[in-house]
This record gives C-alpha cells, structure tokens and sequence, in this order.
C-alpha cells in the first residue's frame, strides 16, 4: 500500500505541470481548526478541508520557517496538529534579499510595518517564483487591491507576484 501512495504522489507532481504552491500559515490554520460556529470561518474551513483532500496533490508544496513559526505559536495542542499538516513540506530559504523584498513592501505602505510576516510570505513566494501563494488572509495578502500594489513594486524589484488566491479559487480543476 505504501507503494501505491508513493507513485500515486509522484504522479501528482508529475502532473502539476511544474505548479508550485507556497502554502501560507492561515491554510493549516483553517484546516486543523476546530469547528467555528462563525458561518463563515466554518465555510472557509470546509473549504480548505475540501482543497487539501482534493487538490493538494495537484501542486508541488512549499512553506517557510516563518509558516512554521506562526504555526508553532498558540495552544500547544492546536500548534501540534498544524505541525503535523505542515511536517512533509520542503522550506524555502529566507534570504537577504528577501528581506529586502519584505522591507520593500512595508516602506511601500502596501503592507503595514506591524504585518512583517505577511510581507515576508509574499517576499519568499516571489523570490523563489512559486506559482501561487495561497492564503485566507484577505486583509493583507489575498485582497485585490494589495494585490495590484504588490504586482506594481515587484516589478520594479524585477520581480513577478505568484497569483495570489484562497482555497476556493484554487478548488475546481481547469481542464
């Protein structure tokens, strides 16, 4: 059986057609939650839940050690059930540039200076080109008008913003 869940991954990989994905700390957040009573936090959970069984295979999945920080924090028994859904993801490394990158972005005022790790998620995605950053944080990262900002002074910095979008965005398969 173990066989068949090996080469059932690597034709996941094989087929995202070179996607990379960079899972931002609010996914595992949602997904090892337990269940709000908040209409809406309960549908982004189900949500998530629905993307991770159906569509994590799709994509080749990165985090940071900032993820893995934000994840760590918190409840110890909540921070370890987020651990675990995290534990097989590869790390991009955190550069100088891209703390220069993170910097940028809050000098900008795209991001304010007290939301450093959201500037740091979207600095690691772009510098490392992942295809998508995927996030429910629709205050900082997943917000159309950040988003247009962000695409503005990436460019000038020579470089390209991954799409940026929730679970739900990413949930159907574009055939």
């Amino acid at each position: 059986m173990a066989l068949l869940s090996q080469i059932s991954r690597l034709i996941g990989i094989l087929s995202c057609k070179g996607l990379t994905l960079y899972l931002e700390t609010t996914i595992p957040s949602y997904l090892k939650a337990k269940q709000s009573r908040d209409i809406v936090q309960a549908a982004r959970q189900q949500i998530t839940t629905e993307w991770w069984d159906d569509r994590l295979k799709d994509f080749e999945i990165f985090i940071s050690q900032v993820v893995v920080e934000e994840a760590s924090e918190g409840d110890p028994f909540a921070s370890a059930k987020r651990m675990e859904a995290l534990k097989t993801f590869p790390l991009l490394e955190i550069t100088e540039e891209v703390f220069n990158l993170a910097d940028k972005i809050i000098i900008e005022k795209i991001i304010p200076e007290k939301a450093v790790r959201d500037a740091l998620h979207i600095a690691v995605a772009s510098y490392h080109e992942m295809s998508y950053l995927l996030s429910w944080n629709c205050k900082h990262i997943a917000n159309a008008q950040v988003i247009n900002r962000l695409r503005k002074t990436l460019a000038d910095e020579r470089f390209e913003l991954p799409v940026i979008c929730t679970p739900e965005e990413l949930l159907e398969r574009s055939e």
